[in-house]
């Protein structure tokens, strides 16, 4: 076994049977630190840890099942794999994917059996990085995953219907990890600072507003980065006599956080935020050159891919709709052929995105309707919108009055689709470019149309 695996005790002392490991020390990165100790400190993931949701409900049925935990670095993956493991008092083993290979992970099970038959303890084991295990050593953990022995719990940023072997797939449950909110993160930023043993120990104030909200903007949902950038952000305050830290020193931080983040020798997100800027620009020659500048420092192809999907649908949206199927087109044929073949059908998806007509208007529309429904809540679904199933339900008058398209001229009928208090708001305004052009002319030909309600209920579906 590779000296540098982590690969936590299997058999921790029964003093601390939860022990995922030893405590991080006073030299440690910040971000360690403040790892939480127990659910109650994890902030964000609510839809996985709220009441009456999954991880919640397992805990508190006292076991925990084959999960794999997708999503955006710094959310907390590993975290809540160790916390899980101590909270239904099973043994926590942790495997790097990037270090393990099959000898390491039938070196694992082997533990698990033994301990499973001398102590009847269970064990959990944590793969980091799933997504670099190959075939084969997918493949060793499979039966061990099926046969019970062990409750496995993997940890991507890739998607794992691409990147893990279908019969594991089939075995485990996917749960999507979101990036942290802002109020997550000032939470966590306002914890690191307040501790006194772990944390900073500063007041609350010693961290200004503008600071913090610098911080939560650098990080974008990756707590560790948030920390690494306050940890440097103190340092730069310290070392010039300031007794709070200020947007000032984030910004400083913020740069030389970059610089310890790059492995490759490039400034990774300054890179990538010059290559979404060059395509939004409509500048194919620059947003080719950014391009190769992240091929040639090593950067993960498939992390370029990902990058255009999400322009492709925030920077030009509907005025090319091809634009989304040619990027995702192109995060296929990455997939499918590897570097350095991938470089080519990169260039011609960077160059197809950089000349398409713009436009952010589905975007800007997602962020008004989501301002709405967080300052309005759960409004009900008016009653001729609803589904009608049974005889009640129609007595009710649910889906009474619903007109159904198909049955009018050009299968349009003017109806009130949003709840009452909301009728008129408009989300989305199409833009002048493009096929957002023709959406718009329509979209002012159906808003024009008088023609008014009926007062019964017409023929047609009803539901």
């Amino acid at each position: 076994m590779p000296e540098d695996l982590e690969l936590f005790p299997v058999n921790p002392p029964t003093s601390e049977p939860n022990d995922a490991g030893p405590e991080p020390t006073a030299e440690a990165p910040l971000a360690e630190r403040m790892r939480p100790r127990s659910l109650q400190e994890v902030r964000g993931q609510d839809h996985l840890l709220g009441p009456g949701k999954l991880l919640r409900s397992m805990v508190e049925g006292g076991r925990v099942y084959s999960l794999l935990f997708w999503g955006p670095p710094g959310t907390g993956k590993t975290t809540l794999a160790r916390l899980l493991a101590g909270e239904v008092d099973i043994s926590f083993v942790a495997l790097s994917a990037v270090l393990a290979g099959v000898k390491d992970i039938r070196t694992a099970v082997e533990t698990a059996r033994t301990r499973k038959d001398t102590s009847g303890r269970a064990t959990l084991v944590f793969v980091d990085e799933i997504h670099r295990f190959n075939k084969s050593q997918q493949d060793a953990l499979l039966p061990h995953v099926e046969s019970g022995l062990i409750t496995l719990i993997g940890a991507t940023t890739e998607n794992p219907s691409f990147e893990v072997n279908a019969p594991l797939l089939s075995r485990t449950r996917v749960l999507t990890l979101e990036s942290l909110t802002a109020s997550s993160m000032r939470e966590i930023l306002q914890a690191a600072c307040a501790d006194t043993q772990r944390g900073l120990g500063l007041s609350a104030d010693q961290l200004t507003e503008a600071a913090a909200d610098g911080l939560i903007a650098h990080a974008q949902g990756d707590a560790r980065i948030a920390l690494g950038a306050l940890e440097i952000a103190a340092e730069v305050a310290r070392g010039r006599d300031s007794v709070r830290i200020d947007l000032e020193h984030v910004l400083e931080a913020a740069q030389r956080e970059s610089l310890r983040y790059d492995a490759h020798g490039d400034q990774h997100y300054d890179i990538v935020s010059a290559f979404i800027k060059s395509m939004r620009g409509s500048d194919p020659d620059a947003a080719l050159y950014w391009l190769v500048r992240m091929l040639e420092a090593g950067e993960d192809p498939k992390f370029i891919a990902r990058r255009m999907v999400i322009f492709a649908a925030e920077d030009i949206g509907n005025a090319d709709p091809d634009a989304l199927r040619m990027a995702l087109s192109v995060k296929d044929a990455v997939h499918f052929t590897g570097l350095p073949e991938g470089r080519i059908p990169l260039a011609q998806g960077v160059t197809y995105l950089a000349t398409a007509e713009k436009s952010n208007a589905s975007y800007k529309a997602l962020g008004k309707a989501t301002e709405e429904v967080r300052e309005s809540g759960a409004l009900g679904v008016p009653l001729h919108l609803r589904n009608a199933p049974t005889k009640l339900m129609k007595d009710q008058g649910y889906g009474k009055g619903y007109q159904y398209p198909h049955d009018h001229a050009g299968h349009h009928v003017r109806e009130d689709y949003l709840p009452e208090s909301l009728r008129g708001r408009r989300f989305y305004q199409p833009g002048e470019q493009g096929y957002e052009i023709e959406i718009a002319r329509r979209l002012d030909g159906w808003r024009r149309a008088d023609t008014p309600r009926p007062d019964k209920e017409p023929p047609g579906d009803t539901d």
